[in-house]
């Protein structure tokens, strides 16, 4: 009880957090040119374990779902809008799920963000030890489509 009366949403990503705002906005070593868009919090937590990503986050409190009566405005996409287009930011990553709605989201969201600033995406594709002959349709377009040169 005494942990969910503590924690909250960070001011500016909207990451939980038990401040104001949260460790990864603090943090002065982080790449303050580029952030990373997801779902929830707990994407946001995903991305932090592969060490890989060192830029800001945005947590859109979820995904555009009609059926569900969730619809933009249910999302924080205006503070995510601010943010691109008054700071200097270099490259915004949606890193949503493949979904219906993470479709939907993800297009919704780039087409807003893109007089402003630069808006990719996370490649989707095959997980480690996978086979091709068991992977669908859709799964092997996009493991085609986020196909990168051989280092």
């Amino acid at each position: 009880m005494e942990a969910k009366e503590q924690v909250g949403l960070c001011r500016i990503c909207f990451h939980l957090s038990a401040e104001p705002v949260c460790d990864i906005c603090r943090n002065p070593n982080r790449d303050k040119s580029t952030i990373c868009v997801v779902a929830e919090s707990r994407d946001a937590i995903a991305l932090e374990k592969t060490r890989e990503y060192r830029g800001q986050y945005h947590i859109l409190g979820g995904v555009i779902s009609p059926m569900d009566g969730i619809g933009p405005e249910q999302l924080t996409v205006q503070p995510l809008v601010r943010r691109a287009s008054q700071q200097e930011i270099k490259e915004v990553i949606l890193a949503i799920s493949p979904s219906v709605e993470g479709e939907t989201t993800t297009l919704y969201v780039g087409k807003l963000l893109r007089p402003f600033t630069r808006v990719t995406r996370i490649a989707f594709g095959l997980p480690m030890g996978g086979d091709l002959e068991y992977a669908d349709e859709v799964t092997l377009a996009r493991a085609l489509e986020g196909r990168r040169e051989l280092d």
